[in-house]
């Protein structure tokens, strides 16, 4: 159904209709196309629906967020609906969810093809927000500078190569939830070199413990785990999806013009109890 008949209406991509992605996405789609996509066509008719239902124009498209060609035909889409305003890439798995092959495959080098496609394609004076994670600063090791790099510089299509992500590495799935994370935080720094090119910012957010779907499986998992890291932790509570829509509303606003190229750490104080011995982090 179409509510507004104006024309070169701008668009919001939204990659990953999840709870969060949909909270940024009521936020910023007023007066907006607002094009879904997802690997689940019913979570997709749920989302669309929810929107619709509160007066949002929207189109919907299943993606697979792993895949080069989906991804790229998904970028060339919403540009065809017109000028690209904003991308929301929170497509993922948690580690529990799946393999530490597949967390690479989606987490790290589909996120990186989804910066490059819509690097193409943003309208002047677009923004975008890549959804991170807290434990892009929980790595075991720090990375050298020149693992640094590599992540950051290396093309999409060879990322999965590098010897840092192979299986002698990358050994169980929260160490490559750890890794992709900590590339996504790495991967906007050239991406906004590009999008700058087109007058577009890109930044990331890394939220910790947010109440969704997502989390839940987590807690299912090691809930006790999470629960000692949340009572050590700054705030002493988990977030919740509108605390990320009120930072990524802000990142994507006019208000953020100067802001491109860097990581938001949303996470309650975690990660300020590991640095100060309030939490000794374990990864298993």
């Amino acid at each position: 159904m179409r509510f507004n008949f104006n024309e070169q209406r701008e668009v919001v991509a939204l990659l990953g209709a999840g709870s969060m992605g949909m909270a940024i996405a009521e936020r910023v789609a007023q007066n907006r196309i607002v094009l879904l996509g997802d690997i689940s066509e019913k979570n997709l008719a749920a989302s669309a629906e929810k929107l619709q239902f509160s007066g949002y124009e929207v189109e919907t498209m299943k993606v697979d967020a792993s895949d080069k060609e989906s991804i790229y035909a998904f970028a060339k889409h919403a540009a065809e609906l017109g000028p690209v305003k904003y991308y929301i890439h929170t497509a993922g798995a948690s580690p529990n969810q799946t393999n530490p092959q597949h967390i690479i495959t989606l987490d790290l080098v589909g996120s990186a093809y989804a910066l490059d496609a819509f690097g193409e394609v943003m309208a002047r004076d677009g923004a975008g927000i890549l959804i991170s994670s807290q434990t892009g600063y929980m790595l075991p090791q720090p990375l050298t500078n020149e693992e640094e790099y590599a992540l950051t510089m290396t093309p999409a299509d060879e990322l999965a190569q590098l010897p840092m992500l192979q299986a002698d590495k990358i050994v169980n799935s929260g160490i490559a939830y750890i890794m992709a994370k900590r590339a996504n935080q790495l991967r906007v720094r050239k991406a906004a070199i590009d999008w700058g090119k087109r007058g577009a910012r890109i930044n990331t957010i890394s939220p910790g413990v947010i109440v969704t779907p997502l989390a839940y499986d987590e807690f299912r998992a090691a809930g006790e785990g999470y629960q000692k890291m949340i009572e050590a932790s700054a705030m002493h509570r988990v977030g919740n999806p509108a605390e990320i829509a009120n930072a990524a509303q802000f990142l994507l606003s006019d208000q953020a013009s100067f802001i491109t190229g860097t990581d938001l750490l949303v996470d309650g104080g975690t990660i300020a109890a590991i640095k100060t011995g309030e939490y000794q982090l374990t990864i298993q």
